[in-house]
C-alpha cells in the first residue's frame, strides 16, 4: 500500500509515487464520472442509460476537454426565430463558416455524434450536357421574394419569404371555396343534413371563429420532438373541431364555464394573449376574413348570412386594440428633437414608443388631490416644492417617476446610494445627510407630514451609512462619515453643554440613552439592580442589531464594532481635516451615551492611542500657525475637538479618567497646553484659546474625582498668572466678538478647575485622620489627595479682587452679558471656599466669620441690590408667609372661604380640639422626629442619596461618575408625603390578601402615621405648591387609609386631630369644585372598589365616629357617580343606623347632595323604600334623610313630561305618601320646601302647599279613589 505525501517532500518525490502507482497497475482510489451535457439530456445521465438510437452511428469522444462550455458571455444565449433555416451558400466555405460561428473548441469537439438521416430524402442531381454545374445568383433562389422598392437586407428578404410563405399556407384553395358555398346552405337550414351536425351559433363569435380556422391556434407541436409534430398538431386540431361540431350550443357554454371555474386567472389571461396577442396574427385574421367575405358576396342572398357572421368574428378584438391604441400618447415627428432620415440605415422604421422619452417634459402642476405628495429634494437637502418649474440644465430630472418634476425622492437616494458608480454612491450620501441635518434643525416640519429622522431609521438608513463606511473609496468614506455625524451630533447641543459646564454642578449631564426602551418584563421587576443591568446586558447581546438600534442608535453602532471601523480610517485611511473632525464628534456623541460606551471606546485597540498620538501631539511642524495656510492633513497636529473628546470620556467614569492619564500619558498633554499661553502656541489663535479651555476643562473633571491634584503644585505659577491677567478682560470686553467669548469661556474653566481642587483640598485633613486613627480597618482606606488647605487657601484674594471690579460694570448692559458666566463662576468660588474653609481644623472659626461679614457687606448686599437680582428673588416663592398665629387668625376671620369650617368630633373619650395654629406648632417641632420617619421609609433609596450627598457636599473622592443615572421617571412617586401611609395599608392588605391576621403592626405605628399627616398639613399650609400636582381626589383617598389600617387606629386623638385639620382644608369650596372622583387617580386601579372596602370597614369598627362619617358621606354628592350612592342605599342599608353626623358637624353644603335632582328612578325608589321602612331617621342619619326627602318630593311633586314608566311611577308614589301612617314623614315628604342650614331639621316646610300641587295631588288621588270606588250591578 503506497504512503500519502507527507510536508516537506519534493516535486520528485510525488512523481516517484506516480511511477509506483503506475507499475503497481492498482485500481484507483476514487472513480471519475463525467455529467452528461445539460443540452444533450437528463443531468447526472450516462451514455450507457440513454436508449440505443434507432441506426449505429458514430461518435467520437475527446476526453482533453471539459463537457460543459466556459462561460465566456454573462447573459444566455438568445434563441432565434430562424434558427432551423440558417441561409447557407453552395460557394461559402465550411471552415471559415465553422470558424466565424464557433466560440469555443468544446462546441464542437466535445462530442461528434452522427446525424440521423434516415429520414431525409436523396436527391439525384440533375444530368446535363455543361461541363461544370451551371451558376446562378443568389436572387435566383426560390425562397426569395422581389423587392418593390429600395435594398434589403437577406435577412429581411428571408422575413418577408417566410410570411409569404405562411400566408400562401393559410389561403383558402378553390377547393375549399367550393365546400364552404355546399356547406353553407345546410348550415343556414333550420333541420340540417342527417351526416352532420349545423354549427353552434355562439353569441360572441369565437366559436365560429376557431370553427373555421384551419390550423391551431395554440398548439405548435414544436415540443413533441419528433418529425411528425407539426401532423400531430393538425390531427389533435380535427378533433378537437370534431368534439365541437358534436356538442350543441348550451354544452359549448357550460363546459367553457367549468375550464374557467377550474384553471387559474393567469392561465386564462394568457390563452387569451395567445389567442389574439401578435399584431402579425391580427392582420393574417383580417386578411382571411376578407378573402372569405370576397368569396361569401358571389353566393345568393338568402346564403349571405354566413358571410356576416364570420365578418363578426373579430368585432371584439379590433375595438380592444383601438382602445389601447388611443390610449396611448400620439407621437409625430415634431416632438422629436431629431428628426429621423430616411438615408440613415435601419431608420425607415421608426418606433415612436422607444423615443417617447426624447419629448420634452410637461411642465409641472401640483395634483388636486387631498393625498400628499412625494418630497423631493434638492441636491443641497433643500426641499423643492411640488409646483415649481426648475431648468433641466441643473441635474436635478431624471427618468425615474414622475419625470416632469425635479429633484430626488428619499427612495431614488437609497437606490442611487447602492450604485456602482463612485460618483453616485458620493453624490446619494452626501444629499442625504443635508437632509438629515435640515430635518434635525427643523426645517422640514410645516411642509412635511411626519418624521424624516423617523422615516429614514425605519427603511434602514443607519446600516446603509455603517455599509458605506466599509467601502474602499475615500469620497465615499467621507460621505458616509458626513451623513452619520448629521444623524447622531447636534453642534448647537454641544455648544449648550459647553456653555453650562461651569455652572453649579454643569459637570453632570445626563447620558444619551433613549428613555424610551422596551417596557420590562414583570418577571425582570423582582430582580435587584446588578441582576437587572446584568440581564438587560445579556439580553441585547442576543438581539439582532436592528433591533436594538431600533430603540437605541448608539448602542446598535457599537454592536456593529464602529469604533474598530473609525480607527481604522483615523489610523490608515488618513482621511481629511473634515472627516477627522467628524469622527471626533462621533465618538464624542457616542462617548455620551453612557459609562458602558466609554467603556467599550476605551477597550478598542490603538483607537485612543491613535487620537492621542496624532492629533495630541507636543510638538508640530510650526507651519500651522501662518496666516492663511491651508491644513491638507490634521494629523501630527494639536487639535481642540480631540481634547474635548478626551475631556468627554474622562466624564464616564473615575477608572476611564485614571487610564487616560496614566496608561495614556494625558498628564504630558495637560501640562503641555497648560503651562503655554494660548498666544505662544503653534496653531491658529482660535485653536490654540478652544485647544488650552479643552485642557482646563480635562483637569477639572479630574480633580472632581480628586485626581491629577498632583499637577496643582507643578502648574501653580502658571494658574497665578492666569488669575492675575483675569481683570484685563474688562478693558477688551467692550465689543462682541469671537475671541473674547473664547478668553471667557477658557477662564470660567480656569475658576471651574479651581472650584474641584479647593473641594478636594477641603477634605484632605479629614481622610488624614481617618487615615492614621485605626477605627475602620474593616473599610476602604482611601488616602489623601496630594493637596492641602493651606496650598489653596491663598487664591481666594486674586478671585474676591476680580469680582469686585466685574459688579462694578454691572450697570453696563453689554459689558455684563459678556461677563456675567465669569462672575457666576467667582460666586461659585467663594461659596465652595468658605463652606470648606469652615470645616478645616487649622482655620479660627472668629477669623472666618470676620471674612463672612465682610464679603457679605462689600460683595453680596450691593450684588442683590441691583434692580436684575431683585427680579429673581420674585421667582423664588416658596409658600405663604406668618406662622402658626397667622393660621389661626385666618380661621378666626374665616380668610379664603366663604363660612366657617366646621369640624367633626369624636366618639372617643373627650379631648380638647386644638386649633390650626397649635397643630402648626407641635409639627414644626417634631420636624426632626418627621426626617427620621420619612429616611427609614426611603432606605431603599440610600445609595441614590449617598450618590446625590457625596456631589452636593464636594465630596470628590466618593463620586463614580459624572454622568448622572439613566432618566426613568422620578425618584419618588408624586404622592410621596403620604408614602408612610400608603405603605402601612399595603402592608396590611397584603396580609388579608393571604388569608392571615396582621396583628403585629410597628410599635409607633401611632407615631409614624401622626408623623406623617404632620407632614402634610404643613407643607398644606407652608408649600401647597408642593402638593399641587397631586388631585385633591387622590389626596382624600390616601386619608382614608387612616381609616383603613389598624382597626380603630383613627380614634387616636394625635390622628384623629390633624385628620381632621386636612380633612377641613380638602372641604373648602375650590378644593371640592376640584374634586373629581369619577377620572382615574394616580396609583388607584378602582375608587369604586375603595369606597366599598371603606363602607365594610364603616360597618365593623366606625362606632359612628362622625370623622368617619364625613369621609363616607364625601362621595355621595350628586355630581359624582351613581353606583356609590346605589351601593349605599342597595347593598349597605344597615350604615345608616350609625352615620349620624350632625348637621352642624357637616363641612360639605347640602346643595352639593340635592341639586340638580336625582333622575335615577332606581334610586328613587331606594330612597323612598328606605324612608317608609324606617330605615333611614332623621335622628340616626339626618344628613342623607334631608337629602332623600328632598330628591323625593322634587320628583312626586315633578309634572316634566318624561317615559310613561316614570310617569307611573312617580303618581304611585305620590298615592302611597297620601297614604302614610307616619304623619311626621308624610308632612315632610309633601310639604318639603327648600334647605335651611339653621333648622334643626336642615330644611324649611311649607304651612299649605302651593296651589299647583295640591290640585295635582288632588287630581292623583281623587283619580285612585275612583279607580278603586265600589261598581253598582243592577
Amino acid at each position: 500500500m503506497l504512503s500519502r505525501p507527507k510536508p516537506g517532500e519534493s516535486e520528485a518525490d510525488l512523481l516517484h509515487f506516480q511511477n509506483q502507482f503506475l507499475a503497481a497497475r492498482a485500481s484507483p482510489a476514487v472513480k471519475i464520472v463525467k455529467k452528461a451535457d445539460k443540452r444533450k439530456g437528463k443531468e447526472g445521465s450516462t451514455d450507457a442509460e440513454r436508449p440505443p438510437l434507432q441506426d449505429c452511428k458514430d461518435v467520437v469522444m475527446l476526453d482533453d476537454f471539459p463537457d460543459t462550455l466556459p462561460a465566456l458571455t454573462p447573459a444566455p444565449p438568445k434563441k432565434s426565430k430562424i434558427k432551423t433555416a440558417y441561409v447557407h451558400f453552395e460557394d461559402e466555405d465550411p471552415e471559415e463558416r465553422l470558424e466565424s460561428h464557433d466560440q469555443h473548441i468544446t462546441a464542437v469537439f466535445s462530442k461528434i455524434i452522427e446525424r440521423d438521416t434516415s429520414a431525409v430524402a436523396v436527391t439525384m442531381p440533375v444530368s446535363t450536357g455543361d461541363p461544370f454545374p451551371r451558376t446562378f445568383h443568389r436572387s435566383e433562389i426560390k425562397s426569395e421574394v422581389k423587392v418593390g422598392s429600395g435594398r434589403k437586407s437577406i435577412f429581411a428578404q428571408k422575413m418577408a419569404a417566410r410570411r409569404a410563405a405562411e400566408k400562401a399556407a393559410t389561403a383558402p384553395s378553390a377547393a375549399e371555396c367550393v365546400r364552404i358555398r355546399s356547406a353553407a346552405p345546410d348550415a343556414l337550414d333550420p333541420q340540417g343534413s342527417a351526416g352532420e351536425a349545423p354549427l353552434p351559433s355562439i353569441r360572441d363569435g369565437k366559436a365560429g371563429d376557431f370553427l373555421t380556422s384551419q390550423r391551431p391556434c395554440l398548439i405548435t407541436g414544436e415540443g413533441l420532438g419528433s418529425q411528425k409534430s407539426e401532423q400531430e398538431a393538425q390531427a389533435i386540431h380535427k378533433e378537437n373541431l370534431e368534439k365541437l361540431r358534436s356538442m350543441s350550443e348550451e354544452e359549448i357554454l357550460q363546459e367553457q364555464e367549468k375550464l374557467l371555474a377550474q384553471l387559474d386567472s393567469s392561465l386564462v389571461a394568457f390563452l387569451k394573449s395567445r389567442r389574439g396577442g401578435s399584431e402579425g396574427q391580427k392582420k393574417e385574421l383580417k386578411m382571411e376574413q376578407n378573402r372569405l367575405e370576397e368569396f361569401a358576396e358571389s353566393l345568393p342572398v338568402a346564403q349571405h348570412g354566413i358571410g356576416s357572421s364570420l365578418s363578426m368574428q373579430e368585432l371584439g378584438l379590433e375595438e380592444s386594440v383601438r382602445k389601447e391604441e388611443n390610449m396611448k400618447v400620439e407621437i409625430t415627428d415634431d416632438d422629436l428633437p431629431v428628426k429621423p432620415k430616411k438615408e440613415w440605415i435601419h431608420m425607415d422604421n421608426v418606433e415612436f414608443e422607444k423615443l417617447e422619452w426624447m419629448k420634452d417634459l410637461p411642465s409641472p402642476r401640483q395634483k388636486k388631490t387631498k393625498k400628499g405628495m412625494q418630497a423631493r429634494f434638492s441636491l443641497k437637502g433643500e426641499l423643492i416644492p411640488a409646483d415649481a418649474d426648475l431648468p433641466t440644465h441643473l441635474g436635478l430630472h431624471h427618468h425615474g417617476e414622475e419625470a416632469e418634476r425635479a429633484g430626488y425622492s428619499l427612495q431614488e437616494l437609497f437606490h442611487l446610494s447602492r450604485s456602482q458608480v463612485i460618483q453616485q454612491r458620493t453624490l446619494a450620501l452626501q444629499v442625504l445627510g443635508r437632509i438629515v441635518e435640515k430635518a434635525r434643525a427643523g426645517e422640514f416640519a410645516s411642509s412635511l407630514k411626519g418624521s424624516i429622522l423617523r422615516l429614514l431609521l425605519d427603511a434602514g438608513f443607519l446600516f446603509l451609512l455603517r455599509f458605506s463606511l466599509d467601502d474602499a473609496v475615500d469620497n465615499v468614506i467621507a460621505a458616509s462619515v458626513g451623513a452619520l455625524r448629521a444623524l447622531l451630533v447636534s453642534l448647537d447641543d454641544e455648544k449648550y453643554l459647553d456653555w453650562t459646564f461651569s455652572w453649579y454642578q454643569g459637570m453632570a449631564a445626563f447620558p444619551f440613552v433613549p428613555s424610551n426602551e422596551e417596557e420590562e418584563e414583570e418577571e425582570e421587576e423582582e430582580l435587584n439592580g446588578t441582576e437587572k443591568s446584568q440581564d438587560k446586558k445579556l439580553k441585547d447581546e442576543n438581539k439582532p442589531d436592528p433591533d436594538v438600534a431600533r430603540y437605541d442608535v448608539v448602542k446598535g453602532l457599537l454592536k456593529t464594532q464602529i469604533q474598530h471601523r473609525l480607527r481604522y480610517i483615523l489610523e490608515v485611511v488618513r482621511p481629511v481635516p473634515t472627516v477627522v473632525l467628524d469622527i471626533l464628534h462621533i465618538l464624542t456623541h457616542i462617548a455620551r451615551h453612557s459609562s458602558e460606551a466609554c467603556s467599550q471606546l476605551l477597550d478598542c485597540p490603538r483607537l485612543i492611542e491613535t487620537i492621542v498620538r496624532e492629533f495630541l501631539p507636543t510638538q508640530w511642524d510650526p507651519q500651522v500657525a501662518e496666516p492663511g495656510c491651508l491644513l491638507t492633513s490634521l494629523h501630527g497636529v494639536a487639535c481642540a475637538t480631540a481634547m474635548k473628546f478626551i475631556r468627554v470620556l474622562a466624564s464616564g467614569g473615575r477608572n476611564a479618567t485614571a487610564r487616560l492619564l496614566n496608561k495614556f500619558e494625558m498628564k504630558n498633554r495637560l501640562s503641555r497646553f497648560i503651562a503655554e499661553d494660548p498666544l505662544d502656541l503653534l496653531l491658529p489663535r482660535e485653536e490654540a484659546i478652544r485647544l488650552s479651555t479643552e485642557a482646563f476643562r480635562l483637569w477639572a473633571v479630574a480633580a472632581g474625582y480628586g485626581q491629577a491634584c498632583d499637577l496643582y503644585r507643578n502648574l501653580y505659577p502658571a494658574l497665578v498668572r492666569i488669575l492675575q491677567s483675569l481683570p484685563e478682560l474688562l478693558s477688551s470686553c467692550h465689543g462682541k466678538s469671537p475671541m473674547i467669548e473664547l478668553s471667557v469661556q477658557r477662564a470660567t474653566a480656569v475658576v471651574t478647575l479651581l472650584i474641584h481642587v479647593t473641594q478636594t483640598a477641603g477634605y484632605a485633613a479629614e481622610l488624614q485622620a481617618k487615615l492614621s486613627s485605626n477605627s475602620s480597618e474593616d473599610s476602604e482606606q482611601i488616602p489623601p489627595p496630594p493637596v492641602s488647605w493651606n496650598q489653596v487657601s491663598g487664591l481666594q484674594p486674586f478671585l474676591e479682587t476680580s469680582l469686585k471690579k466685574f459688579l462694578q460694570e454691572i450697570s453696563q448692559t453689554e459689558t455684563w452679558q459678556t461677563l456675567q458666566p465669569l462672575t457666576t463662576t467667582y460666586v461659585i468660588y467663594l461659596g465652595v471656599y468658605y463652606s470648606a474653609c469652615s470645616q478645616q481644623p487649622s482655620v479660627n472659626p472668629i477669623d472666618c466669620l470676620e471674612e463672612l461679614e465682610r464679603l457679605t457687606s462689600e460683595v453680596l448686599q450691593p450684588l442683590l441690590s441691583q434692580p436684575a437680582i431683585q427680579s429673581m428673588w420674585d421667582l423664588l416663592s416658596e409658600g405663604k408667609a406668618g406662622g402658626p398665629e397667622a393660621a389661626d387668625f385666618s380661621d378666626i376671620l374665616h380668610l379664603g372661604t366663604s363660612a366657617k369650617l366646621a369640624q367633626p368630633g369624636s366618639v372617643a373619650a373627650f379631648f380638647s380640639k386644638a386649633t390650626r395654629g397649635a397643630l402648626l406648632r407641635e409639627s414644626y417641632q417634631n420636624l426632626p422626629f418627621i426626617r427620621s420617619c420619612y429616611l427609614s421609609h426611603f432606605v431603599h433609596l440610600q445609595p441614590t442619596l449617598m450618590r446625590s450627598q457625596a456631589s452636593y457636599q464636594g465630596r470628590n473622592y466618593l463620586i463614580q461618575s459624572m454622568l448622572l443615572p439613566e432618566v426613568k421617571g422620578p425618584i419618588l412617586p408624586s404622592d410621596w408625603p403620604f408614602f408612610p401611609l400608603i405603605s402601612l395599608y399595603n402592608k396590611v392588605t397584603n396580609a388579608e390578601t393571604r388569608g392571615a391576621v396582621l396583628n403585629s403592626l410597628p410599635l409607633d405605628l401611632v407615631n409614624t402615621v401622626t408623623w406623617n399627616l404632620q407632614w402634610v398639613l404643613l407643607l398644606e399650609t407652608w408649600r401647597a405648591k408642593t402638593l399641587q400636582s397631586i388631585p385633591t381626589a387622590a389626596k382624600l383617598a390616601r386619608l382614608m387609609c387612616v381609616f383603613l389600617t389598624g382597626g380603630d387606629l383613627f380614634l387616636e386623638a394625635p390622628i384623629h386631630r390633624y385628620t381632621a385639620a386636612l380633612l377641613s382644608m380638602y372641604c373648602q369650596p375650590k378644593a371640592l369644585d376640584s374634586l373629581n372622583l369619577d377620572a382615574p387617580l394616580p396609583g388607584l386601579a378602582s375608587f369604586h372598589d375603595l369606597y366599598i372596602s371603606l363602607l365594610e370597614q364603616f360597618e365593623g369598627v366606625s362606632f359612628g365616629d362622625p370623622l368617619f362619617g364625613v369621609f363616607v358621606l364625601l362621595p355621595l354628592q350628586k355630581r359624582f357617580s351613581v353606583h356609590l350612592r346605589l351601593s349605599v342605599f342597595g347593598e349597605h342599608t344597615s350604615i345608616l343606623r350609625a352615620l349620624g353626623v350632625p348637621l352642624q358637624q357637616f363641612p360639605v353644603p347640602l346643595e352639593r347632595y340635592t341639586s340638580p335632582p336625582e333622575d335615577n328612578l332606581n334610586l328613587l325608589r331606594l330612597y323612598f323604600r328606605t324612608l317608609v321602612t324606617g330605615a333611614l331617621r332623621h335622628t340616626w342619619c339626618p344628613v342623607l334623610y334631608v337629602v332623600a326627602v328632598a330628591h323625593v318630593n322634587s320628583f312626586i311633586f315633578s309634572q316634566d313630561s318624561t317615559t310613561q314608566e316614570t310617569d307611573a311611577a312617580r303618581k304611585s308614589m305620590l298615592r302611597k305618601t297620601w297614604l302614610l301612617v307616619d304623619e311626621t314623614l308624610k308632612k315632610h315628604l309633601l310639604y318639603y320646601r327648600l334647605l335651611n342650614a339653621e333648622s334643626p331639621l336642615g330644611f324649611d316646610l311649607y304651612e299649605q302647599l302651593p296651589p299647583m300641587r295640591l290640585k295635582y295631588l288632588q287630581m292623583v288621588t281623587q283619580k285612585e279613589n275612583k279607580e278603586n270606588a265600589p261598581v253598582l250591578v243592577s
